[in-house]
């Protein structure tokens, strides 16, 4: 029996997500309803396999901005904390 099957682009490591995987026959097209269904779920299988991928890709470019954040932040508490305590009200 023919056979349907939307994945993700393999990641760098493991085995592709699978999002839809289905049997098909010609019932599946024999009906303008049937189609429209069998059409529905491919487009939401393509949409979640695209939003995996970039969540996939966009992952580290997200982790290396909150880390610059957080190096941000931490530098900015030991500029504030290194200041003499009359610093602050002189400024």
């Amino acid at each position: 029996m023919p056979r349907v099957i939307v994945t993700t682009n393999l990641p760098p490591s493991g085995e592709p997500a699978v999002l839809l995987d289905e049997h098909l026959s010609t019932v599946h097209l024999a009906s303008d309803h049937a189609a429209s269904q069998l059409v529905e779920r491919l487009s939401w299988a393509i949409r979640d396999a695209e939003r995996a991928e970039l969540d996939r890709l966009a992952r580290p470019l997200l982790d290396q901005q909150e880390s610059a954040r957080s190096r941000a932040r931490r530098a900015r508490a030991r500029s504030h904390s290194a200041r003499p305590r009359g610093a602050a009200a002189a400024a």
